[in-house]
């Protein structure tokens, strides 16, 4: 490559004059207003947090890590009439499930059906309650209806959560296999087990 630089001539360079300095000021325009442009839409989600101290059963199935299993004496009704030298009857155990501390998904509504949404907004939460140290990844939710004809029992399932009750599980893969909707509306406590947690958050699988 060759260099021109070397090849000016020095006359052209001093022919340039300086712009004269201004003495006028001028006002600087005023800026224009804009209108910010609106941010995506997104689902409302609400979310409570449920602790070990609130004595939260399970009554149903559920995954252990879930839970703190502890065994209690049940209530034993004693009878007054038996002989004084009969020992009384010794109490029971039976075993109870309280829930650890979890995230509750309180109430749901996206902007558009079908949008992909509330899979958004369930996945956020997902990812905050997995790098919680107290939560680690529980997420629980009550698929009340919202209205006669409704319910979110069916979105949930779809994407990973589970009922506590086996037989609304199979009523639930029933509606997916025949393409029908959740009719009459299933209602129960529902959790997202660890393994479809983190198929949710890696592929955005839906079950």
């Amino acid at each position: 490559m060759i260099n021109n630089i070397t090849n000016v001539d020095p006359r052209t360079a001093m022919e340039v004059k300086q712009a004269a300095t201004s003495k006028v000021s001028v006002p600087t325009p005023p800026v224009l207003s804009f209108k910010i442009p609106l941010l995506k839409e997104k689902a409302q989600l609400r979310v409570k947090k449920f602790k070990r101290s609130d004595g939260i059963i399970i009554p149903g199935e559920i995954e252990d890590d879930y839970v703190d299993i502890v065994e209690e004496d049940e209530d034993v009704i004693y009878d007054t009439s038996h002989n004084f030298f009969q020992s009384p009857p010794q109490a029971r155990k039976r075993k109870m499930k309280y829930l650890k501390e979890s995230y509750i998904i309180d109430y749901i509504q996206s902007p558009r059906q079908r949008c992909g949404y509330g899979v958004e907004a369930v996945k956020q939460l997902a990812e905050k309650a997995m790098f919680d140290p107290k939560i680690q990844g529980r997420i629980v939710t009550f698929s009340a209806p919202v209205c006669k004809e409704s319910s979110p029992a069916l979105f949930f399932y779809k994407i990973g959560f589970r009922l506590i009750d086996p037989s609304g599980n199979e009523y639930m893969k029933e509606c997916l296999i025949k393409n029908i909707p959740d009719i009459p509306p299933r209602t129960g406590m529902m959790y997202l087990p660890k393994s479809n947690l983190h198929k949710l958050l890696r592929y955005g699988e839906l079950f």
